[in-house]
């Protein structure tokens, strides 16, 4: 395979990378990703991309995009997740929101959301994951009861990213009582000011990133927000989750930790340390294997092909490489790693959240032996 990059894309990477380098605070070459959620400087910043063309460029012309290529979508996102992700929660609209909208949203709601998304100007978070459920989305017991033009929404979310910030919400929830499993779920797209929504921040050792329970008590939407048929959200659902897995390039952070590393090996000592070169070259190389295998994700996405076993392939390597990182650092710095700001404190943090956003590594794997075994199982 030849994952060749063309003049245009790498005028792309090159005009985005130095726009990071102009607009972007010292301080940000430390921060993680995640740790400033929804600022007025990622609001600046999500508008200045979008003023030069560079925030849904992989878009439709006809939603506020360039028709550009695909492989926009993982160059931008390798440049700003190495940064830091400087475009906040926002990642998160670029990446599955607005195309779910636009893919099967009715015509009023691609005006009501999407220029605003196309533009940085709003924040969303998802209503997915519940206390008896977790990440088996299947499992849910959300409830969206129909009264005339109008749905009563009760039940629970929770690890919801961004809702204490969050103007609106997309909600999952099931549609049909009797219905079991991936049947009956339909989804809803909800303002966050809508009575009955309440939002509880979780405490937790993730002091960078807020999660979040979500209880819905009586909560009357119209129909008018429902995105998609009734009882048909799946599929909708099944590709927004595709595009999540791989749309936070995290192997590019955990590369530039990598080199952060070797960089101070020699005033450290470190090389003299036994296993640790061959610890940073097996961590390097995770990173270059999960960026490989999204590539291969990607590809299998613009050349319509089956992505489920590809894009799971991809999320658990990396979750992998961030873990190897975070492990050699922590390893190296020792104490140092209690430190806010330090290498090991920041990366062990990045690496918790990978292993639990867009589906735990567990269920990627249960995924992939599925694709893999088939009934045998």
């Amino acid at each position: 395979m030849e994952f060749g990059w063309t003049e245009a894309e790498l005028a792309f990477r090159a005009e985005l990378s130095g726009f990071i380098a102009e607009a972007l605070p010292e301080e940000w070459a430390t921060l993680i990703p995640g740790e400033h959620a929804d600022t007025s400087f990622t609001r600046r910043f999500s508008r200045a991309l979008a003023e030069r063309g560079m925030f849904v460029s992989h878009w439709p012309s006809e939603y506020g995009g360039a028709d550009a290529s695909p492989w926009r979508f993982i160059i931008s996102g390798e440049e700003l997740w190495a940064a830091g992700e400087p475009r906040g929660s926002q990642y998160m609209n670029v990446n599955w929101i607005g195309p779910a909208i636009f893919s099967s949203g009715s015509a009023a709601q691609k005006e009501e959301h999407l220029k605003r998304i196309a533009t940085g100007d709003v924040t969303w978070c998802q209503g997915f994951s519940e206390p008896g459920a977790g990440t088996d989305l299947a499992a849910l017991n959300t409830s969206a009861v129909r009264d005339g033009d109008d749905y009563i929404i009760n039940g629970e979310k929770i690890w919801t990213s961004y809702a204490q910030v969050a103007e609106f919400c997309f909600i999952l929830a099931r549609t049909d009582p009797d219905s079991v499993g991936t049947k009956g779920i339909s989804i809803f797209l909800v303002p966050t000011t809508t009575p009955g929504y309440k939002a509880e921040v979780i405490p937790s050792v993730l002091d960078i990133h807020e999660y979040n329970r979500l209880t819905f008590t009586d909560m009357r939407v119209p129909s008018s927000c429902r995105l998609g048929e009734e009882n048909e959200g799946w599929e909708v659902i099944r590709r927004a989750l595709a595009h999540e897995r791989i749309g936070g390039p995290r192997y590019a952070r955990a590369a530039l930790v990598c080199e952060r590393i070797a960089a101070r090996a020699e005033a450290k000592g470190w090389w003299q340390l036994d296993g640790f070169a061959s610890r940073l070259a097996s961590a390097r190389a995770a990173c270059a294997a999960a960026r490989i295998l999204v590539y291969q994700a990607l590809d299998d996405r613009v050349k319509a092909r089956p992505d489920d076993l590809s894009v799971s392939l991809s999320r658990v390597a990396i979750v992998r490489c961030e873990r190897l990182v975070a492990e050699l650092a922590l390893d190296l710095d020792g104490e140092e790693s209690l430190v806010v700001g330090s290498i090991g404190h920041g990366q062990i943090k990045t690496s918790m959240i990978a292993g639990l956003g867009g589906g735990s590594a567990e269920v990627q794997l249960n995924l992939i032996s599925r694709i893999l075994l088939g009934s045998a199982r």
